[in-house]
């Protein structure tokens, strides 16, 4: 590898929304800094299977639907 060209990767804390943390490797911040997640997988909806409700602003969705037939076909 060259030197000089790569960060530096150095251990740090990572705290969840809940409080709990843990040590990391990473290329964030400086050596012991603390990183604190406004999202984290135990809150956000994403990882915790939350229910989202699709806007369609301006028809495109029914747009597609027309265009296409309302269904995907998977080719192979």
């Amino acid at each position: 590898m060259k030197t000089g060209i790569h960060p530096d990767y150095h251990m740090i804390r990572v705290q969840m929304t809940d409080g709990s943390s843990y040590e990391t490797r990473s290329t964030w911040g400086k050596e012991g800094d603390l990183m604190t997640l406004e999202i984290d997988p135990l809150a956000h909806p994403a990882w915790t299977g939350g229910r989202g409700s699709m806007l369609d602003t301006g028809g495109q969705v029914a747009r597609f639907n027309k265009r296409f037939g309302g269904g995907l076909t998977l080719r192979k």
